[in-house]
């Protein structure tokens, strides 16, 4: 088991010190001290470089998801991981990028209105978004953001398009107050959230829509279930704590560690003592009741979260099910580093809406059916969904998730309880998708949820949480179905 260390002191290497070079004297400096500055102008100059990379793969990233890209597959494309020694230049690069797109809407309409015609270049658009993202929401210098981006432009583009950019910052620099509040005269770039998408929540929740959206923008919490297998809540905060990191307990199983830091830097990782999930996320497992000796279907299961979250939970026949092959790799990694691989886990490549290709016919007890959705309630963590949804994939997943829904009901054993959940906020793949199932199945009982104290919810759907709330979660909906 993995247990806190004995004492909180962590002993450090000592640094060796970097003394500073006697100033020189000279005849021809009035015997004053001349200034030294060959030993420090590399590694300023490695600084340099390695921020004005970050702006232009940053702004690469943000461009490729306007055209249609996940964000994560951009960053793997412009700054991959495994091209850094300590991960430092893409820690920034996703920094930039993530909160580049978390307020596009804003920024998108400040850079139209700076340009007195449209950029002829959209990679310069989004550079330019970048820096006004730094300048309005980080605390670098104002002048090496600016000089870092002109710098950026000529290698993106063209060495002209130094002199626009450095124009179009400089001037919102002077005119800062007055450009965001013209801006904010647009819905659009008032919430950074597409039309119909703040027309939808309006009309869906509109007694706290503006709170909804709001939350939408903020920065997501650092969540971790804690492995109950390997190690306790307590001891993995006290081992937190002796790593110098502030976490807190949350729920029954969970830690929020902020600032957040490196994932596998952390107390506990190697030895599987925690997963990162949101504590939304988290009450999947606990709402399905599950007991020892059942038979249980994960029927969505990659990257496999709420997978290992059933077998901390009680010793089951599991099968975790997906469609794509790939990224059930996700899930036999997480196993095995959480040391749940040795359990009755089966994984399956497979469409649990075609049980004739995977299922053999014995019922199961348990069917978690965390379905494909719009993910419009984790957009705090995925900002670059807000830019990618169209409003017709609200239906298109709607069709898709009743589709499942009725295939998965029939490998339920009579007496058994399939979870039906979605990281969605929008009611036609939610309620309605509810209301639609039991007309279909009058015959089904619907089972009563209790949520923790301090989730907001308003009936069977989690709302997700602005910054300081006391569960701070993403969205949710869950709906409990029993077969007589």
């Amino acid at each position: 088991m993995f247990q806190a260390p004995a004492s909180a002191q962590t002993p450090r290497d000592r640094q060796p010190e970097f003394r500073r070079p006697r100033p020189a004297h000279g005849a021809g400096n009035g015997g004053r001290p001349r200034r030294v500055l060959a030993p420090y102008l590399p590694a300023r100059l490695d600084r340099d470089a390695r921020l004005r990379e970050a702006q232009r793969l940053a702004a690469l990233s943000v461009r490729a998801v306007l055209d249609g890209s996940t964000l994560p597959v951009a960053l793997d494309t412009f700054a991959p991981a495994e091209r850094e020694a300590p991960g430092r230049r893409r820690a920034l690069v996703q920094e930039l990028a993530y909160g580049t797109l978390r307020h596009w809407g804003t920024l998108d309409a400040l850079v139209r209105l700076l340009a007195t015609k449209p950029i002829a270049e959209p990679v310069l658009h989004c550079l330019v978004a970048v820096a006004i993202y730094q300048l309005e929401r980080t605390r670098a210098p104002s002048f090496a953001i600016v000089d870092h981006a002109v710098n950026a432009a000529a290698a993106l583009t063209r060495p002209a398009a130094k002199a626009l950019v450095n124009a179009l910052l400089r001037r919102f620099l002077r005119e800062r107050d007055a450009l965001n509040d013209a801006v904010l005269a647009d819905p659009v770039a008032r919430w950074s959230h597409p039309r119909w998408w703040i027309d939808r929540v309006q009309r869906e929740y509109p007694e706290n829509w503006q709170e909804m959206l709001a939350a939408g923008n903020a920065r997501a919490p650092l969540a971790l279930r804690v492995n109950r297998r390997v190690t306790t809540q307590e001891a993995l905060l006290s081992a937190f704590g002796a790593a110098g990191l502030i976490a807190t307990p949350a729920g029954e199983h969970g830690i929020i560690v902020e600032p957040a830091g490196p994932i596998r830097a952390m107390p506990g990782f190697d030895e599987g003592a925690f997963s990162v999930q949101d504590l939304g996320a988290q009450l999947a497992a606990p709402l399905l009741r599950i007991l020892p000796g059942q038979r249980v279907l994960d029927a969505c299961a990659a990257p496999g979260g709420k997978t290992t979250h059933i077998l901390e939970l009680a010793d089951v026949e599991l099968v975790a099910l997906d469609t794509d092959a790939a990224r059930l790799t996700r899930v036999r990694e997480n196993l095995e580093r959480l040391h749940l691989g040795g359990r009755q886990v089966r994984v399956v490549a497979g469409d649990a809406g075609t049980p004739a290709q995977w299922w053999a016919g014995r019922p199961f007890d348990r069917i978690l059916a965390d379905v494909p959705c719009t993910a419009s309630g984790v957009v705090r963590r995925h900002p670059d969904v807000k830019w990618l949804r169209r409003e017709a994939d609200v239906d298109s997943f709607s069709r898709q998730q009743a589709r499942l829904l009725d295939a998965l009901w029939t490998c339920l054993a009579p007496g058994g309880l399939l979870l039906y959940a979605t990281c969605s906020i929008f009611d036609a793949e939610n309620e309605a998708q509810m209301t639609a199932f039991l007309a279909r199945h009058p015959e089904t009982l619907r089972e009563t949820l209790m949520f923790p104290p301090g989730a907001a919810c308003r009936g069977a759907q989690l709302l997700p949480s602005l910054p300081g709330a006391s569960h701070n979660q993403d969205a949710f909906f869950y709906a409990l179905l029993r077969k007589p």
